[in-house]
């Protein structure tokens, strides 16, 4: 990777960067000041490029990740490989038959120059990674930057799918944030974490998070759920911070070309899933964005209709199971059946707590159907709903922001869980080297997965979860003052309309059962055009949130991608700020799913 350090003689003459934008600063931004630290370059040509680490479409396909030469001490360009691998194949629907590269998208080799750092919000205790990626199109004559967050809490390629797709091969650069999530995890046990450039390393070195002496001696830390700092809170600052980072290292990097500031640079920000969420709130102090794409947005806002991602996370996770069980045809994945095992103990365990009703699994499966439908659910919403139970996510994320929202630090969880390696037992075990090398590039940033596993004291039969989840959900209907803490972290997150002025164009699945579009882009988009704000909404049939998961043959014949729809909304914003067409209006797109798809099937809208 060659990386080597760079002098910002950009905006400061330190490592502590105002942002560089010629326009007035913000109310957020007149008493911030964006720091950054242990800022890295790198070439990325012959043979490696900026956008698949010199991998191209079939070997984004492969099935195996990139290899390590040696698995217990991957160098940083391997790493950085294998990161790209793994971000991609999470967020793309990369089947030969799904159209990628051919009806949608681009795999064209970008060579360029990387920038990575350190940033850190005023105020919060562990940093956020930023990049810049700046590839050799770059043309400062007419000079733009795609800016973007992470989807879900991936790491710093997170978004690479998403932004770097759409904007590298037209000759933009791309800055990223990580927003304070990421796969910088700590090994309490080793007393190891993740360096700058993704290796392990110790606490004599400088590390992306390190949970503190007070942390517990085993198990596993990670910053979404450890850092304390509520990340989620500061979405919209990360973007405006990486976007303070693109201009940095673009004076940096091209002298002759500079100044670039927020006034004579286009900024479009995109992102999906909390990444799209990250966007929306930087849109409320966007008066330095052009506009702004949002793909299935994890957003709260004080609306009609709208509700926190962590109370219809904890209802599902408590009742999905045993609705399930009253509908037919459900989508099937290789979990499913280890699933559907799960329906009558759940369904049970509620009926004898009192939640639902019925002396038999088929009554009380259909009073938790009628539990979620009273409580806002679609259709649609619940049957793509059965590859969240299959994967066990909702129980996922609700572990993890319980934690986040809550501040609490790590082995300290309300509900005593925690993270470690798993025997096959589920008991917690020590790490191995291997298995924390591919952190950085191969985790989520939520365990499971990556050799990381969920610790539940309150595992039992016969409902193996089911006491953990009601511990959860009481997290955000109870009294308690763990509950209050909660619900106060929460609170912190609500969003306002974005700016009067910024084009903002939402795409989300009719079908997604992670996010539910009920309770997120609809109530959003209404209050937001109550406000005044113009904000146009595409509707797209048939997609749920996981375009990745269409690489199961059930979900490829029942769904479509939604990637295709966010790079085509890009495309209209494009044109619209060219002065060349209108900004989209408003559709609710009828596509046609299947196993091999054809530009008819998609339907993307042309005006």
């Amino acid at each position: 990777m060659n990386q080597t350090p760079l002098q910002l003689l950009a905006c400061a003459s330190a490592l502590v960067l105002a942002a560089c934008a010629a326009t007035p600063p913000t109310s957020a931004s007149r008493t911030e000041a964006a720091v950054f630290t242990a800022v890295t370059s790198s070439v990325h040509r012959d043979g490696d490029d900026l956008l698949s680490g010199g991998l191209g479409l079939d070997g984004l396909r492969g099935m195996t990740a990139p290899a390590f030469a040696d698995a217990h001490a991957p160098s940083a360009a391997e790493l950085r490989r294998r990161a790209l691998w793994s971000s991609w194949r999470g967020i793309a629907d990369l089947r030969p038959q799904g159209g990628y590269g051919t009806l949608y998208g681009s795999l064209t080799t970008v060579p360029g120059r990387e920038f990575q750092a350190f940033a850190t919000v005023p105020g919060t205790r562990h940093p956020h990674r930023v990049m810049l990626q700046l590839p050799d199109t770059f043309d400062a004559e007419r000079r733009c930057v795609v800016v973007t967050a992470s989807s879900g809490s991936r790491g710093i390629y997170g978004a690479i799918a998403v932004a770097g797709a759409w904007g590298l091969p037209q000759g933009c650069a791309v800055a990223y944030t990580d927003k304070g999530a990421g796969s910088d995890y700590f090994d309490l046990d080793a007393g190891m974490g993740v360096g700058v450039d993704g290796r392990v390393a110790g606490r004599d070195q400088l590390l992306a998070f390190d949970p503190g002496n007070a942390a517990p001696a085993t198990g596993i830390a990670f910053k979404h759920a450890h850092s304390g700092d509520n990340p989620e809170a500061d979405w919209g600052r990360h973007v405006r911070q990486a976007g303070e980072f693109a201009l940095a290292m673009l004076n940096d990097a091209l002298p002759d070309a500079a100044p670039f500031t927020f006034d004579n640079t286009r900024f479009i920000a995109v992102g999906i899933s909390n990444g799209g969420g990250a966007v929306l709130r930087a849109a409320e102090d966007g008066d330095w964005l052009d506009a702004v794409v949002a793909g299935e947005p994890n957003v709260q806002i004080d609306a009609p209709g709208a509700r926190a991602l962590y109370d219809y996370t904890t209802e599902a996770a408590l009742l999905m199971p045993c609705a399930l069980a009253a509908l037919d045809g459900l989508p099937q994945s290789p979990l499913s059946a280890l699933a559907t095992t799960m329906r009558a103990p759940r369904c049970a365990a509620l009926r004898k707590a009192g939640v639902l009703e019925g002396d038999d699994t088929a009554t009380q499966a259909r009073s938790a159907l009628a539990a979620l439908q009273a409580a806002g659910w679609t259709d649609e919403a619940i049957r793509a709903a059965a590859l969240s139970v299959d994967f066990d996510l909702y129980r996922a994320v609700a572990v993890t922001y319980a934690s986040a929202y809550g501040r609490f630090a790590a082995g300290a969880h309300p509900c005593g869980y925690s993270f470690a390696a798993q025997n096959p037992d589920f008991s917690p075990r020590a790490t191995t080297a291997a298995e924390r090398a591919a952190w950085w590039s191969d985790a989520s940033g939520i365990p499971p997965g990556a050799g990381v596993g969920i610790i539940d004291p309150q595992l039992a039969p016969p409902d193996l979860t089911g006491a953990g989840l009601a511990c959860l959900r009481a997290l955000w209907t109870g009294d308690g003052g763990d509950a209050r803490r909660v619900r106060a972290g929460v609170q912190q997150l609500a969003s306002a309309p974005p700016r009067a002025g910024l084009p903002v164009v939402l795409v989300h699945g009719r079908d997604d059962g992670l996010i539910p579009i009920a309770f997120t882009s609809t109530p959003y988009a209404s209050a937001a055009r109550a406000a005044g704000r113009d904000v146009r909404l595409w509707e797209v049939r048939n997609a749920q949130h996981f375009d990745g998961f269409l690489a199961l043959p059930d979900y490829a014949a029942r769904y479509v991608p939604l990637l295709p729809y966010v790079y085509a909304a890009l495309d209209r914003v494009q044109a619209h700020l060219d002065g060349q067409d209108a900004l989209p209006a408003d559709a609710v797109i009828d596509t046609r799913p299947g196993g091999t798809l054809d530009a008819s099937a998609l339907a993307i809208p042309t005006r």
